[in-house]
């Protein structure tokens, strides 16, 4: 297997919704690449931060202003 097929299943292979065969290929790609291998661990991590994390309040003024760049992102009045 290659980097870009790696790179291709990486939510897949993390999420552990790939088949045996195509797991094993992978795990022998990161056995032996360390960029890949690199990638796929902070990709873990990051969900597991970001799953263990809490939400965050956005201050009113923040707010405001994201739905107004939104809107205009979307070309709709604001409200």
């Amino acid at each position: 297997m290659k980097c870009d097929a790696v790179l291709l299943e990486i939510s897949n292979y993390i999420d552990g919704e790939v088949d045996a065969v195509i797991r094993q290929e992978i795990e022998i790609h990161l056995s032996g690449c360390e960029g890949c291998a690199v990638i796929v661990n902070q990709t873990k991590r990051t969900v597991e931060i970001f799953c263990a994390s809490q939400p965050v309040e956005l201050p009113q003024d923040v707010r405001d202003r994201l739905h107004q760049a939104l809107h205009r992102k979307l070309n709709k009045p604001a409200i």
